[in-house]
């Protein structure tokens, strides 16, 4: 239903958006109505930041799932140490005896 929404408000959007715009990109040149040269553009916009993003996404899933060896073959230590609470805590030193009696 939402998409549905999105659609019929960017359809209204390129209908009152259509007079011509002249797009020059690497070289190649064009009309376009206005509001498809601003929904491409959008597009790619959108692309450019997710693609890269999707890559990293992806290498880093895949350093997690292999195991951590040391360059000898021996399993390396726990990549993912015990959690925290933020909170330093300081061995106590035992108590004095009580010597009064």
């Amino acid at each position: 239903m939402v998409f549905a929404f999105v659609l019929l408000l960017l359809l209204i959007f390129v209908l009152q958006n259509g007079q011509r715009a002249e797009v020059s990109f690497l070289g190649a040149h064009g009309t376009l109505p206005m509001g498809v040269a601003l929904l491409l553009a959008a597009v790619f916009g959108v692309l450019l930041v997710a693609l890269p993003g999707t890559a990293r996404i992806v290498q880093l899933r895949m350093l997690d799932r292999r195991p951590a060896t040391q360059p000898d073959g021996r399993p390396g230590p726990d990549p993912t140490p015990p959690p925290t609470t933020g909170i330093a805590t300081v061995p106590l030193s035992p108590r004095p005896e009580n010597r009064d009696e």
